[in-house]
């Protein structure tokens, strides 16, 4: 049994919107952290098609409750009706509810009540490596974090199910898009984007369909939590800087099934992209977990000089490289972007064996890096 390292403090005062993509472990870790806690579980068919029916029952049942219980509605998006029940018995009754569910989308596009900011809103994510004993960065690479992907040897069938049940089917069972068609093809066409700087009219080119179009799609994918846009870093001293987003999908066993890269080992090119990945995967998740005031966003410069990280107001300033030796022409973009931010902490991660100083960068094997990034210490 994994711990996981997110605790939900605050549903220890409040209700809170616990979103997250499918299969992240929602379920299982709302079990364990508040066990015998009433649970309404939405995927099974009779309480789905009793509530969806009668959605004052849920009144009806919890008025019997104490002051401040707390309540668990799971996939909440599936009935969102449910939440005008929910305020009222927030309101009249005091009761605080964990309403979780795998997309904002659909309450966003129901004109669902979404309870005027009475509910705190919290992201679940896949693993993270603070949470793993012996964490495997090689299998991490290949498999990804979600939590049955990542403890299988070999994730690809379970893979390939996931983005065949889960990011086609399902996507279309909420009406979410109406041409399946051309979303698979953007789907394919959003993981060759993976890590890049997005360029609708690109993709909406290979797609055969507008700008306007890919540019919900991008938005379907954030709302179901499949993907995020890392914004540009903006703040300019003297060069002038890219201004578009980058677009990662929310993990990286997804990009690499949908890419169809396999057997991924240092040395290679896309083991590099893969890495860059988690470790970005990581500072996300990282972010959201701690409540963290640093944004994080990445840099590039017109001439195409780039740093992958930037923390809060260039606080500290990341580099990702796969190599087993960092070189002084690996260092030039975090040496780039200290002339404009010398204040800036500059750090490379890669598969050095040591940590070392090297011309004011800390070279940071990832396994180093990753325990100080969990351990508050960057």
């Amino acid at each position: 049994m994994i711990a996981r390292f997110f605790k939900m403090q605050d549903a220890e005062n409040d209700s809170v919107f616990l979103f997250g993509a499918r299969q992240t472990g929602k379920t299982t870790f709302l079990q364990q952290r508040f066990p015998g806690v009433r649970y309404y579980d939405l995927l099974k068919a009779d309480v789905f098609e009793l509530l969806t029916r009668r959605p004052e029952l849920l009144r009806d049942e919890l008025m019997s409750c104490a002051e401040n219980e707390l309540i668990i509605i799971d996939e909440i998006q599936k009935i969102p009706q449910l939440l005008d029940e929910v305020q009222w018995l927030m309101v009249n009754k005091n009761l605080r509810f964990i309403l979780s569910g795998s997309s904002a989308r659909k309450l966003k596009r129901s004109g669902a009540n979404t309870l005027g900011g009475r509910a705190l809103r919290n992201i679940f994510y896949p693993l993270v490596s603070a949470e793993i004993p012996d964490f495997d960065i090689i299998r991490a690479v290949n498999n990804g974090m979600l939590p049955r992907h990542y403890l299988v040897e070999n994730a690809w069938k379970r893979l390939q199910a996931y983005v065949g049940t889960y990011l086609q089917e399902e996507i279309k069972a909420e009406a979410l898009v109406r041409n399946l068609g051309s979303f698979n093809r953007f789907l394919q066409a959003a993981a060759l984007t993976n890590g890049e700087i997005v360029n609708y009219q690109n993709i909406a080119t290979d797609c055969g369909v507008s700008a306007v179009t890919i540019k919900e799609y991008f938005s379907i994918l954030e709302d179901t939590m499949i993907g995020y846009m890392i914004p540009a870093y903006r703040k300019t001293v003297k060069r002038r800087l890219i201004q578009a987003p980058r677009f990662y999908y929310f993990d990286v066993g997804i990009a690499n099934y949908l890419l169809n890269r396999k057997k991924l080992l240092p040395g290679s090119t896309d083991f590099g992209h893969a890495f860059e990945h988690l470790v970005i995967q990581e500072l996300i998740a990282c972010i959201g977990y701690s409540d963290s005031e640093d944004s994080l966003s990445y840099w590039r410069t017109n001439s195409g000089v780039e740093v992958d990280a930037v923390l809060g107001d260039a606080r500290v300033a990341i580099e990702i490289k796969s190599t087993g030796e960092v070189q002084s022409q690996h260092l030039k973009g975090l040496k780039t972007f200290a002339e404009e931010h010398p204040q800036a902490r500059l750090i490379m991660v890669s598969l050095d064996k040591t940590p070392r100083l090297s011309n004011g960068v800390e070279v940071m094997p990832v396994e180093y890096f990753l325990k100080n990034w969990w351990d508050g210490k960057i």
